[in-house]
């Protein structure tokens, strides 16, 4: 048990709370996110995050920094809230071309992305937890991570385009194995009984590639917040904050992902960036203010490069 233990609670059951209110309030008649919405939303999950920065920077200590100040602290959450959102960029293609692969309607997309969610947040608690104890017992792991993250960013700088491949899913062929599925989307369910016999819908599929991809992106996502502060509260709360906004993001960016075509660039020379500074660490530290403005500059400069020279259009004569 953490000795800050008590706002774990509390920041849990903010957030469960939160996600209730989301999935049984706001959205309990299913119906398409439209644009107004989902800008309202996001500004919310910022609004939220940026609330609790102020917080970090009056109780940060309290909350487990140690000795650190509190506007280190803050400033470890900004960077590593970030970071996070600026590599979920390319989990919204991603998450888009799944959507379009399995012919999701549009008033199903939340729900779907609703449950990814809340999987994700499991699966990033465990990922930091395992990655802080790494790190804080073996000194060699610093190095891993750093590899991890530069041959991740590499890997993404020569790939042509993003693609999705659900028929190579080797979970989603053990999912088809262990249950029927039906060829319609039963009014948004996952699962439906018929006959006495358990049925998956298509959506369970689309919920099982989503989950799967989502924990290749935290093998990135999880190192490179490491690389900024080791400290799990901070790398936790910014991981959920980020990650909850990411439904909203989706809705609102969904319609103009494509037009960010060079972004793809600036993620991949962030992960390059951020690993060179694990594998160095041992030799340079390197502020948590630079890499903060190395990593919202080159963003900036890739969400304008891509509005100054649009990507051609496909298709015309």
């Amino acid at each position: 048990m953490p000795s800050n233990w008590i706002f774990w609670i509390i920041f849990n059951a903010f957030v469960v709370s939160m996600l209730a209110l989301d999935l049984g309030v706001f959205h309990r008649q299913r119906h398409v996110v439209g644009f107004r919405e989902a800008i309202g939303w996001t500004m919310v999950w910022m609004g939220l995050a940026g609330i609790f920065v102020l917080l970090i920077y009056f109780f940060g200590q309290h909350m487990g920094g140690g000795a650190r100040p509190n506007s280190q602290l803050s400033l470890e959450f900004i960077t590593g809230y970030l970071i996070e959102q600026s590599l979920s960029a390319d989990n919204l293609f991603v998450f888009l071309l799944i959507f379009r692969y399995f012919s999701v309607p549009r008033r199903f997309q939340h729900g779907v992305l609703f449950w990814g969610v809340l999987g994700a947040l499991i699966m990033r608690a465990i990922f930091i937890a395992t990655g802080v104890t790494l790190l804080n017992r073996f000194r060699w792991v610093v190095y891993l991570f750093g590899a991890i993250l530069v041959y991740s960013g590499v890997r993404l700088l020569a790939s042509r385009g993003m693609e999705v491949h659900p028929e190579s899913n080797p979970l989603l062929r053990l999912f088809r194995r262990i249950f029927r599925v039906t060829d319609d989307h039963e009014k948004g369910r996952f699962f439906v009984r018929r006959s006495g016999i358990l049925y998956a819908t298509p959506l369970a599929l689309v919920l099982v590639v989503m989950e799967t991809t989502d924990l290749l992106f935290a093998v990135d996502s999880i190192p490179a917040v490491l690389a900024v502060t080791r400290e799990p509260f901070i790398v936790y709360t910014s991981n959920v904050f980020a990650i909850l906004g990411l439904r909203s993001l989706f809705f609102a960016l969904s319609g103009m992902i494509e037009t960010f075509h060079l972004l793809h660039y600036g993620i991949s020379l962030i992960l390059v960036l951020i690993g060179v500074k694990m594998l160095a660490s041992n030799y340079i530290d390197v502020p948590t203010g630079i890499a903060l403005g190395a990593v919202a500059g080159i963003l900036l400069i890739s969400i304008a490069l891509s509005l100054l020279f649009p990507k051609p259009a496909t298709g015309s004569n």
